[in-house]
C-alpha cells in the first residue's frame, strides 16, 4: 500500500516545490492538493466535516492546486502529483483538461486526477454548477475531458456543454487519460466508478468501510467486465498513525494519503513531514 501526503490550508504558507522535494526524499508516494475557489461569505450549507457544520475559516485559504503541483512537478522526478479533489462543476472543462494534459504530459504522466461535485451549494452556484444536479454534471464534464484527451479532433452535444469539432493539444502522457478517482461518499459512488472512474478517493472511511466497499467494487467490476484490480481505493484525510495504516492495508485499500497539521514555512513544513514519516514509513 503506497502513502501520500496532502496539504492543509492555508495552502499557501509552504512553497509546493519544497515541499513535494522533502516528500520525495522521505518515500511518499504522492502529495495531493485540495481547492476551494471562493469561500461565501454568506452560507447556509453545512461543512460536512464537522457536527455543528460550521465551515471553517481556513477554507478560504486554498491556493489553486494546479499552479501547486505545476511547481511540485518541476522539483520532482517521482512523486505522483494529485488533485485531492478538483470541483470540476465550478470549472471550464476544455481549459480543465488542456491544464491537465500539459501538467501530465511535463511531468511524464505523473498527475492523478481526484475529483468531487463540492458541499457549498453558494459557492457551486456561483461558479456556474448546478448544484441539484452536480454529479451528472461532473459526470458530463468528465466525458468532454476524455474526449479532448483521446482524439484529435473532439466535438461535443451534451446537457452542460456543447460545442463542434475542435483541436486540443498536448495530450495527457498517461494512455488513455490520468486516472480519474472519484471523491464522493454518495450511495451510487461504486458503481460511478466501474462506469466512468478508475478509483475511490473517499475521506473519513473506516477500515471497515473500505474492506466492505472493496469487495463490492470488485464485484461491479467483475460483472461490467473490467479488471477489478485497475480501480483503486485512495483514502484521504487521515493521521499518521502507523495500526490504521495496517488496518487500512489489511482492509484493501491501494493508498492512503495523510494530512500534516497546518504549517508555517518550509522548515516547519520539512519537520512535520519528517515526524510523519517516522510514524508510518520507518
Amino acid at each position: 500500500m503506497d502513502i501520500g501526503v496532502s496539504n492543509s490550508p492555508p495552502s499557501y504558507h509552504v512553497d509546493p516545490a519544497a515541499t513535494a522535494r522533502k516528500a520525495e526524499a522521505l518515500g511518499f508516494e504522492s502529495i495531493w492538493y485540495a481547492e476551494h475557489p471562493i469561500l461565501p461569505v454568506s452560507s447556509v450549507s453545512p461543512f460536512p466535516g464537522s457536527p455543528d457544520g460550521v465551515i471553517p475559516e481556513s477554507y478560504a485559504h486554498f491556493a489553486d492546486p494546479f499552479i501547486c503541483l505545476a511547481r511540485a512537478s518541476a522539483a520532482t522526478t517521482t512523486i505522483k502529483l494529485g488533485t485531492g479533489i478538483v470541483l470540476v462543476p465550478e470549472r471550464n472543462p476544455l481549459v480543465l483538461a488542456k491544464e491537465i494534459a500539459t501538467l501530465d504530459l511535463f511531468s511524464g504522466g505523473r498527475f492523478l486526477f481526484g475529483i468531487g461535485a463540492g458541499w457549498n451549494r453558494e459557492e457551486t452556484e456561483i461558479m456556474g454548477g448546478d448544484f441539484e444536479h452536480r454529479w451528472g454534471q461532473t459526470r458530463e464534464a468528465i466525458a468532454v475531458m476524455k474526449e479532448l484527451w483521446t482524439t484529435d479532433e473532439a466535438r461535443f452535444d451534451g446537457k452542460y456543454y456543447r460545442f463542434p469539432p475542435v483541436k486540443s493539444f498536448p495530450k495527457p502522457a498517461r494512455k488513455p487519460h490520468p486516472p480519474i478517482l472519484l471523491g464522493s461518499n454518495a450511495k451510487n459512488v461504486l458503481r460511478w466508478i466501474v462506469s466512468w472512474g478508475d478509483g475511490w478517493l473517499p475521506v473519513r472511511a473506516t477500515p471497515e468501510v473500505v474492506e466492505e466497499s472493496r469487495a463490492t467494487l470488485d464485484t461491479l467490476a467483475a460483472e461490467a467486465g473490467r479488471d477489478p484490480a485497475s480501480l483503486t481505493i485512495s483514502v484521504t484525510g487521515q493521521p499518521a498513525d502507523r495500526d490504521l495504516m495496517r488496518a487500512y492495508d489489511a482492509a484493501g485499500a491501494d493508498r492512503v494519503v495523510i494530512r500534516p497539521s497546518a504549517v508555517v514555512g518550509e522548515e516547519e513544513m520539512s519537520r512535520e513531514l519528517e515526524r510523519i514519516a517516522e510514524a508510518v514509513l520507518a
